[in-house]
């Protein structure tokens, strides 16, 4: 009896092992070839950028239009094929510092975030600057404008406004001039920014030929100034300098008059909005600021355009056009630079000549706009803002 073959367990290859492997790694290549080399367009890299400012409280009106001055140039560079998409963090301060120093560690904290602007208010600005310097994140001021900040020189801080002293310097000479002041009282708030006013008009008005006859200050949140204002009632002052913001100013104000203390009352433009006058009433008539005052350009027009364009729900401030400088500073620089390397940013920004709305920005050794500062000056008059 012949014995049967067992074919059960037999197996026939079509083709070799070696053949099917290479079958097999060829099919696994052009796999991984085709789903590398096909990028859809919504693959644009995000990027974010931070905003922080004062977006509630009293002086939210500064904030509010600084905040979208940021979102419009951010908006205007997503449409114009930027080579990232961007998106804004809008983070509020409430001109508090310990709120600032919370908003500042979320945007340090944040991958994503590239480099940020902001705060009005010094005594903020103050308390955060070391934050993004310490964490090496491109910061730009775009309101506060006490000498404390540049002069300390953080390397990654700069700032696109003038100081207080920039604009003290010619608001005590025209006072003496064109006001023809010979005795001036001041009023400040205790901050940095107070303090820096009283020593800044002070000693240029003195400079000037001028008197300082009292030097009063008073914590932020102060709402009565009758004591104050008694005492400089009774030296005869040919006017009053306020070295404070919006609320402040605006109760000092109504107080003065109050008081019968008719004479007029000056400052630089910390408490150069509608805010102020609302506060006031028809007690702000007759009070002067002076303010930065802007080269006429067809970059600041078109500002104004689109500004209007865009419809948002709140006016320009006097600091929209200072903070989509700043934006627009940052957005160039990570144009030119990427953002990798966030040191060669923060030195990109210090090396610019960034030809803005401002006119040409460029800052000195400390960060510091270079910008010469001309003041114009506004006064109430029939209940708004005019010019002088």
């Amino acid at each position: 009896m012949k014995k049967r073959r067992n074919t059960a367990q037999r197996t026939t290859w079509p083709i070799s092992i070696k053949s099917a492997t290479k079958l097999v790694f060829g099919l696994l290549a052009a796999a991984l070839i085709s789903s590398t080399s096909y990028q859809p367009a919504s693959a644009q890299e995000v990027i974010k950028l931070g905003f922080i400012g004062p977006i509630s409280g009293g002086n939210a009106p500064q904030g509010l239009g600084a905040k979208n001055g940021f979102l419009l140039a951010i908006e205007q560079a997503n449409a114009s094929g930027f080579p990232y998409k961007v998106e804004p963090v809008v983070l509020d301060d409430a001109a508090d510092p310990q709120t600032g120093v919370s908003a500042a560690l979320k945007l340090v904290n944040d991958p994503a975030v590239i480099g940020a602007i902001g705060h009005w208010n010094s005594a903020v600005a103050l308390a955060t600057i070391p934050i993004f310097d310490r964490y090496q994140m491109p910061f730009i001021v775009w309101g506060a404008i006490s000498p404390k900040i540049t002069d300390l020189n953080l390397p990654y801080v700069t700032r696109v406004t003038p100081t207080l002293v920039n604009e003290n310097l010619p608001l005590a000479a025209w006072a003496a001039k064109d006001l023809k002041a010979k005795k001036i009282a001041i009023v400040s708030d205790t901050t940095d920014y107070g303090k820096g006013n009283t020593q800044a008009f002070g000693d240029f008005f003195k400079q000037n030929g001028g008197e300082i006859i009292a030097a009063e200050a008073a914590p932020v949140g102060t709402t009565d100034f009758r004591a104050i204002l008694t005492r400089i009632k009774g030296l005869s002052p040919d006017a009053v300098y306020f070295g404070g913001v919006i609320t402040e100013a605006g109760i000092l104000r109504k107080q003065m008059i109050e008081l019968g203390l008719k004479v007029p009352m000056i400052g630089i433009s910390g408490f150069y909005d509608p805010e102020f006058i609302k506060i006031a009433g028809p007690a702000a008539e007759g009070t002067m600021v002076s303010y930065p005052k802007s080269a006429s350009n067809s970059k600041i027009e078109k500002l104004d355009q689109d500004y209007a364009a865009r419809k948002f729900d709140e006016p320009e401030s006097p600091y929209t056009k200072y903070a989509y400088d700043a934006t627009g500073i940052l957005l160039t620089v990570i144009k030119e630079k990427g953002i990798k390397d966030k040191e060669a940013l923060a030195k990109a920004i210090r090396a610019i000549k960034y030809d803005g709305v401002l006119g040409e920005t460029t800052f000195d050794a400390n960060g510091q706009t270079q910008i010469p500062v001309e003041i114009e000056v506004k006064e109430v008059k029939n209940g708004a803002w005019t010019d002088h």
